[in-house]
Parts: C-alpha cells; structure tokens; sequence
C-alpha cells in the first residue's frame, strides 16, 4: 500500500504503517497537550498506539490461521481506520473462511482476559471511558480490546462478522449469493455509520464510506472469481489486438496507435515471445523526446505477468484485480492473447443474463498474436 513504511516482520510478514496513523497520533498529542500538557500528550500517544498494537495483533489472528489453509500473507498495514491485512487469496472453503475471520476477534477476547487478570479488576464500566486518564490504562485497554472484538463481529461485510456470516450462508446458498447478502448488509450498515457521524462524528463518516467501498469491492471480486471458475484463459482472452515489433520504430507506434483504438499494445519479439506493454502515455513521450526513425523498445514498459493458455482464469485474478493485464502465451511461450478486467467483466454480464451460457470450445493450439 502507498504511503506506508515497514517497522517490521514477524513470522515473514511486514508490519507496516500508513503515514496518516501517524497524522493521526499527532492529532491525539496535540489535542491532549491543549487539554492537559505535555504528560497527558506523552499518555494518549501510548494509549493509542498501544490501542494499535493489539490491532496488529488482531491482524495476526488471521494471518496465522490463514497460514494453515496455505494463506500467506506478505504485509499488514495499520491505519487510522484499523488494520489491513494483504492476502494472497482468500480460503476456498467456506468453513476456512469462519475460522480465519473469528480467530482476529478471539485474539482480542483473549488480549482483554489477559489484561483483566493483569489490572487485578474487572471492573468495565468505568474502563469504557477510554479518553479518561484518571482509569488505569490496562482496563481501558480491557476494554478497547472487548470493543473491537464486539464491534467486528457485527454481521457487516467487510467486518469479520460479515465474513462469518458469508461463510456460514455459502454453506446452504453458494459463494457468489452469500457475498451479495453480506455486502448488501454491510453496505446498508455503512450508511447507518455514516448517517450517525453526521451528528458531530467525523470519523464515523470516514469509516462508512471505507466500509461502503470496501464492500462493493468484495462484491465485485467475488464475481470475478465466480466467472473465471473452470474457465481456460483461451475461453476469456481477448486475441483480436495488434501488437508491436520489438524491432519497430516510433514512427510506427505511432501509425498504430492512430490506426487502432487500444491503449495498450503488446510488444513482441521476433519469435512471438512478449517483451514488454507499450501505452498511449509511453508512445506519446516517445514522439516528444525522440526522432521518428528511432527505436520504440526503450519506451516500453516491463513484460507483464503471464498464463499459459490451457490454465485457469483464476491463476491471474490477482493480477486482473490490481488492474494488470495478463499475457496469455502457448508452449513455445508465444504470446496468443491478453486477458483484461474488461474481457472477465463482459463475461461476467453475460453468465449473469445467461448462467447456461456455455464459453469455447477451447482452443487447443491458439494462433500466436501477429
């Protein structure tokens, strides 16, 4: 994630922070400094990032049962908002999926018994007043950690409680309806949220429109993965592009941009292998810095991730989600088409009007792009 910096790893996994927590503890410190000096800045900068500690925590729940599923997970990022963890995929089963959402709460539980028998007192009600220095910082801790176990399991997708409730909903009625379910609470939840911070709760409105957004994007990569299941990459890759010689000038570039009307062109070697993605931007920077006749592969971008043609959609879906195309190329390693956001999502319209709909036959020896 932009705009973060590593503090750490633990178990292969990078603990990162965004660079707005910071703002943000910066915000409390000044805040509390106004209010009470420089000691009660030095107490609600602990606090709260004590209060971010047991997030992290919380975020290792899931990466650590994730990691039984053969889940890894190469980074955590805390923000203002609470931790992000960044998997490289979710479980593909539904029971998977409880254990890994409830094991970020349970960590929290087991954080705030912890704390509870450490303060020697289980006295909450008072605890729940978090801005208060005058309670002990364990049992507002104690209660922190109740309140973010408690909070996440709501039944609201993106929150663990949504994700509890989408596994324990695939069980009877399938991934695909059980994420439209969840994301529809969670988006119904999101405008509640937002609805009440308008009554002097900023913060809550920040929160809704994440959730609002994060849910509509869980929505849409489940659709993604719904349509690109037994789906060969030859059934789904778009092969009616034009490509660029690795040998062509800019002058040529340039005739094919104006010819065409992609903005991306594969560029190829001689034998058909692909070398690198030209784009309007790049052949554009080409024209203004270099003579016609010069070479264009200098401008080119890095070959993009491939599949061979005979795999699955699904082995390029991370790919496709962070708006990468794929390149699909055949034994010899030539390339015979490139699979876009675009191309899945006209599947995806047309398997929703038409779940008959039947894609291929396959090709077995897909032509290579010219």
């Amino acid at each position: 994630m932009g705009w973060s910096f590593t503090i750490g790893r633990f178990k292969g996994t990078a603990v990162r922070i965004h660079v707005t927590l910071l703002l943000f503890l910066a915000w409390i410190g000044l805040r509390a400094w106004q209010e009470g000096g420089p000691e009660a800045a030095g107490q609600s900068v602990f606090f709260i990032s004590s209060v971010f500690a047991c997030v992290a925590l919380h975020e290792f729940g899931h990466i650590l049962m994730a990691r039984q599923f053969g889940i890894v997970s190469p980074e955590v990022t805390l923000l203002p908002i609470g931790g992000v963890a960044d998997m490289s995929r979710m479980p593909d089963k539904p029971w998977q999926e409880l254990l890994v959402a409830i094991a970020g709460p349970m960590v929290n539980v087991v954080i705030a018994i912890g704390l509870i028998v450490a303060a020697g007192a289980a006295d909450l009600a008072n605890a729940a007043e978090i801005s208060n220095p005058a309670i002990g910082l364990l049992q507002r801790l104690a209660a922190t950690n109740l309140f973010l176990a408690i909070f996440n399991l709501v039944p609201a997708f993106p929150m663990d409680g949504g994700r509890v409730l989408r596994a324990g909903l695939a069980m009877w009625i399938g991934q695909n309806k059980a994420t439209r379910i969840a994301a529809g609470i969670g988006q119904i939840f999101a405008f509640l949220l937002g609805f009440i911070g308008l009554f002097g709760h900023p913060m809550l409105v920040f929160i809704a429109i994440f959730v609002f957004m994060a849910a509509a994007n869980e929505a849409q990569m489940t659709s993604m993965a719904e349509a690109a299941r037994h789906l060969d990459a030859t059934a789904a890759m778009e092969t009616k592009i034009a490509a660029i010689d690795r040998a062509a000038t800019v002058r040529e570039a340039v005739d094919l941009l104006l010819a065409t009307s992609q903005d991306v062109f594969p560029m190829v070697d001689q034998s058909g292998r692909l070398y690198g993605l030209l784009g309007r931007t790049e052949i554009v920077a080409a024209l203004q810095s270099s003579a016609p006749d010069a070479p264009i592969a200098p401008f080119a971008r890095s070959a993009p991730p491939t599949i061979l043609s005979h795999e699955e959609v699904g082995a390029a879906l991370g790919h496709l989600n962070a708006g990468d195309p794929v390149g699909v190329v055949d034994a010899e390693g030539r390339l015979v088409g490139l699979l876009t956001r675009q191309s899945l999502a006209e599947i995806m319209m047309i398997r929703e009007m038409r779940p008959d709909w039947r894609f291929g036959p396959n090709k077995e020896n897909p032509t290579p792009v010219a």
